[in-house]
C-alpha cells in the first residue's frame, strides 16, 4: 500500500516536473526573455553607476571652481 502511495507520487512529481520544462526550459519565448534580462540589468547597473560617479566628479569640479572665484579672506 505505501509503495503504491510512494509510486503515485513519484509519477505525479515526473508529470510536474516534465510539465514545468516544457513551459520554461524548452519555450523559445521563455529563454528569450531570461537572455535579454541577464544581458541588460548589468549594463543598466553599470551605467547608473558611471552617471553618479560623473555626477559626484561634476559637483567637485564645480566646488572647486567657486572656491577660486571666492577665496576666503585673511583676518
Amino acid at each position: 500500500m505505501y509503495y503504491q502511495i510512494l509510486l503515485i507520487n513519484n509519477i505525479y512529481f515526473l508529470f510536474i516536473r516534465n510539465t514545468f520544462l516544457d513551459m520554461t526550459i524548452n519555450n523559445p519565448i521563455f529563454i528569450f526573455a531570461v537572455i535579454t534580462v541577464i544581458w541588460f540589468i548589468p549594463g543598466i547597473l553599470v551605467r547608473r553607476l558611471k552617471e553618479k560617479k560623473e555626477l559626484n566628479k561634476k559637483k567637485e569640479t564645480q566646488a572647486a571652481a567657486i572656491q577660486k572665484l571666492y577665496p576666503k579672506s585673511k583676518d
